[in-house]
């Protein structure tokens, strides 16, 4: 069974270390990481398929690091994070390529069923040669 891989980007570990186990628990192959700049890091290393982005995060923000993590590695799908609703934000992280986003605290079924979702986009984006900013109809 091939698992996807997700990278968890957030810096609150009270959140991350269970959300973590229970992903693990679910098949996935989890990597947290506290931060925007060390998110970097860890992609440079090897790419998930998924990332997990807060968008509240001390230092890189949320924002910031989909920026970032768009231009090194587009087709890499993001579900933003966030306990507060903003719409001008949550519009401005779609319109950056982020997949989708949830609110915490999140329903793991949820969550499960997205982090699916946006893999499977992945594979398709793949094999059909696109990257997020030129998807083909």
């Amino acid at each position: 069974m091939n698992r996807i891989r997700v990278l968890l980007i957030d810096d609150e570990v009270d959140f991350t270390a269970p959300l973590s186990k229970r992903l693990g628990k679910r098949g996935f192959a989890v990597r947290t990481v506290a931060g925007g700049q060390e998110a970097l890091q860890a992609l440079a290393e090897e790419e998930p398929e998924v990332v997990l982005l807060d968008m509240k995060m001390a230092g890189m923000d949320g924002i910031k690091t989909l920026s970032a993590l768009k231009r090194s590695h587009p087709l890499v799908e993001v579900i933003m994070l966030t306990a507060h609703a903003n719409t001008d934000i949550v519009i401005s992280s779609l319109a950056m390529g982020a997949f989708d986003y949830l609110l915490k605290p999140v329903e793991l079924e949820k969550l499960v069923l997205k982090i699916e979702d946006a893999a499977f986009q992945r594979k398709k984006n793949l094999r059909h040669g696109n990257s997020c900013d030129n998807r083909q109809e």
